[in-house]
């Protein structure tokens, strides 16, 4: 089955777009599709599992372009061998509160939800734990590992870096990858305050979402060949660091914060050296990173003392003033409200996934999940 979460809020206000290519399916069936299609493609049990976990986050919370949309290209990387399909994850513990990762080629989720774990459980002892990734891979939604210690009472932060496909500021070449940021706060509500946020305008993978719904990028996000500003996600050569044209030196730099955690103290590949996730070769590993904290708040003020503190900001937080026709919303609230709607109604699936998911449910003599 699916990894499930707590749905704090109901949703009405989710429009799901119907056309006659589009598809709505149910959690667990969802679920059960892509851990079948994974083992067949050869993957191991918790690789299929891990993979699985991180893709339904994705789906599930709203953030489809890190979501089962991924399956084909995950399926492809584990029978072209770019994946390996039974790795022999290793730990190296380097002081109490550190340890470096290998991840043996595994795919990206197994090695940081593994990561995870060993972080939680000597940040139990140190307060504070962090491991560095090495030989990894894609791990699809940054925010599914962060969630994982806010489940565990743990604040959890992850970085990783990518191919690059994100021009620096003033750039007109791609230069960083979309180097995703993750932090998640247990707050003793159902659900973690969770920042799950791409460094660049948006993920590489929306602009393949727009591509499949023949929808215009907005306005700001993705630059043409020559670094300049472009609707069209068929021309669109690389993506614009967050921030825009007045303010992309922030997005910029903070692409370089997970660049620095992921690549540089983990001793992998630069975003510049990194082969593309795209291929066209699927069978030599990535040799990427990427970096966990995780921290216990009890270490720090009372455990009861963190989370009143954290109840009374989000209660001053969403009782804030909101622009008139608006509401404020915590980081998260997005997310586990689209969670809800989701579980009731289906997750929707883009017309290039349901061709995708047609395609493996014949190749595996399947049904497909809807």
């Amino acid at each position: 089955g699916w990894i499930g979460f707590t749905p704090a809020i109901v949703l009405n206000r989710e429009l799901i777009m119907l056309t006659n290519e589009t598809r709505l399916a149910d959690c667990a069936r969802l679920s059960a599709f892509c851990h079948f299609i994974l083992e067949k493609a050869g993957a191991d049990q918790p690789s299929a599992l891990a993979a699985t976990r991180a893709m339904m986050h994705g789906s599930v919370h709203g953030i489809d372009s890190h979501g089962v949309r991924l399956l084909g290209h995950y399926a492809q990387a584990f029978q072209g061998g770019r994946l390996n399909i039974a790795p022999k994850i290793a730990l190296d513990q380097t002081r109490s509160g550190t340890a470096l990762l290998n991840a043996d080629n595994a795919h990206g989720a197994v090695a940081t939800f593994a990561a995870i774990d060993h972080a939680v459980d000597l940040a139990q002892t140190a307060g504070i734990a962090a491991i560095g990734i090495q030989n990894t891979s894609h791990f699809g939604p940054a925010g599914a590992f962060s969630k994982a210690a806010a489940d565990k009472n743990m604040i959890g932060i992850v970085f990783g870096n990518s191919d690059s496909f994100v021009r620096l500021f003033d750039g007109a070449e791609r230069f960083h990858g979309t180097n995703p940021i993750s932090v998640a706060v247990p707050t003793a509500e159902p659900n973690p305050w969770l920042l799950d946020m791409a460094t660049s305008s948006v993920p590489y993978n929306r602009v393949q979402l727009h591509q499949s719904l023949q929808q215009d990028l907005p306005q700001g996000v993705a630059s043409d060949p020559q670094g300049m500003d472009t609707l069209d996600p068929n021309i669109a050569e690389m993506l614009a660091p967050i921030g825009g044209a007045d303010f992309g030196f922030k997005g910029a730099a903070l692409g370089g914060l997970a660049e620095i955690f992921s690549a540089v103290l983990t001793g992998m590949k630069l975003s510049p050296d990194i082969a593309p996730m795209a291929g066209p070769d699927f069978t030599t590993p990535r040799g990427m990173g990427a970096f966990v904290i995780v921290i216990d708040p009890s270490a720090f003020a009372i455990g009861e003392v963190v989370r009143a503190g954290m109840l009374r900001y989000l209660k001053l937080l969403r009782g804030s003033k909101a622009r008139k026709g608006a509401s404020v919303m915590a980081p998260g609230d997005r997310e586990w409200a689209r969670a809800a709607g989701r579980i009731e109604q289906g997750i929707p699936l883009d017309p290039l996934s349901v061709k995708s998911f047609t395609d493996l449910a014949i190749k595996w003599d399947t049904n497909p999940p809807w």
